[in-house]
């Protein structure tokens, strides 16, 4: 059985093709600029990569060229499109309404609607490629995966913001969480190079990169989670400022005559690391920066992994402990002296890092941390585009 999987943007369609017997991935592209007059598609497969200059006006158009290349004789991984066993679908936010992966339908489609005011970037974007797959293949059967189904299974106590309990119930303002997709193929593939079952297992899974988050996995289920109403919560990132005092934002936007959609767009493009170094939002560039000597760049890596030590701290109360760390994204799999740092922050609660074998594994999958670490710690490069493909195939099998 093969599953294609879509990740749909406002202007970009990111996809792969996975063979579910082998969990093999078949092809993968990416469809950039839709909707402008520069649109192209970068195909790969066999190990070899394909650029098409192809003029698409919609999503619609994006996938029915992108289904021509799978099935093409020289580019294609599958004679018809009758060898796909269905799509899943990424989808940001379902809000309150899902807490677990749905088989698309007309009411599905209305309630991912719903939380577009939650999501107003990303939920059109899902909503877009789904209807053009409706239109396209209308046979084929759908499942949409949320980002934050796997969070739903915070405590009330954790989610619920201390203001008025109103707003709460007139809109729906509560911690949500993202990157659950990861977070939940983090925690099942730790177990699983650890010999055990997820359910006995207390696990903090950090995923860091442009966009970061931290989770805390008891049982296989998220109890507490660092990203809140929206992704921009949580720990310092490339861009994002994360968790602040709410007086800094009004005292900005008095100062400087600035609207909320300023506002916002400062706090999400314009903070976090690059921020602070001033230098670039990519942290390899940051932290080339810092080891050169500047200042600016030292600093921003260390408010980085000063939060992220401190989310990790908040995690294990949240667990009473912990048994294993897994990093994971580019800086969690290949920033091999940012997890120093964070262990090093965390060595008083007997967490220790090999450094050799830290510093050797830069995208590798594996155990970093010393036999004597009294709790381990491991690399584990993500996969959210299989874990979409399996939660799919759930869906399809039942």
């Amino acid at each position: 059985m093969k599953i294609l999987v879509l990740n749909s943007g406002s202007s970009s369609l990111k996809y792969q093709v996975i063979d579910m017997e082998t969990e093999e991935m078949l092809a993968k592209g990416y469809f950039e600029r839709i909707g402008q007059p520069n649109s192209f598609l970068t195909h790969k497969v066999n190990g070899e990569k394909h650029k098409f200059e192809h003029q698409a006006k919609n999503h619609e158009q994006a996938i029915e060229f992108v289904l021509s290349r799978l099935t093409h004789s020289q580019y294609g991984v599958i004679k018809s499109l009758e060898e796909l066993s269905g799509i899943g679908h990424r989808v940001v936010h379902g809000g309150e309404k899902f807490s677990d992966s749905v088989l698309i339908t007309d009411e599905v489609i209305e309630e991912i609607k719903k939380c577009i005011d939650l999501a107003p970037l990303h939920n059109p974007a899902a909503i877009l490629g789904i209807e053009a797959c409706k239109k396209i293949v209308p046979d084929m059967k759908m499942v949409a995966i949320f980002d934050t189904a796997f969070h739903q299974t915070l405590p009330k106590e954790r989610y619920i913001y201390p203001i008025s309990y109103e707003y709460y119930e007139k809109y729906g303002i509560r911690k949500y969480g993202f990157h659950g997709t990861s977070h939940q193929y983090v925690s099942q593939r730790v177990a699983e190079l650890m010999g055990k079952d997820v359910k006995e297992l207390k696990i903090i899974s950090c995923h860091l990169g442009q966009g970061a988050s931290i989770c805390a996995i008891q049982n296989g289920k998220s109890v507490e989670t660092s990203m809140g109403l929206t992704p921009l919560g949580g720990i310092v990132m490339g861009t994002r400022s994360g968790d602040l005092d709410p007086s800094v934002e009004t005292y900005i936007m008095q100062k400087e005559k600035l609207s909320a959609e300023q506002m916002e767009n400062k706090l999400n493009k314009e903070s976090g690391a690059y921020g602070v170094s001033t230098i670039s939002v990519d942290f390899r560039d940051i932290e080339e920066e810092a080891n050169a000597g500047d200042q600016k760049s030292k600093l921003a890596l260390e408010v980085f992994h000063d939060r992220a030590a401190s989310f990790i701290t908040k995690c294990m109360v949240a667990m009473n402990g912990v048994d294993v760390i897994a990093f994971t994204a580019g800086v969690g799999e290949k920033g091999q002296d940012s997890r120093q740092d964070i262990c090093d922050k965390l060595a008083f609660f007997g967490i220790e890092l090999d450094k050799e074998i830290n510093q050797a594994y830069k995208g590798v999958e594996g155990k970093i941390s010393t036999p004597n670490s009294k709790i381990e710690v491991y690399v584990v490069p993500t996969n959210e585009e299989l874990m979409i493909a399996r939660e799919t195939m759930k869906h399809l099998s039942k």
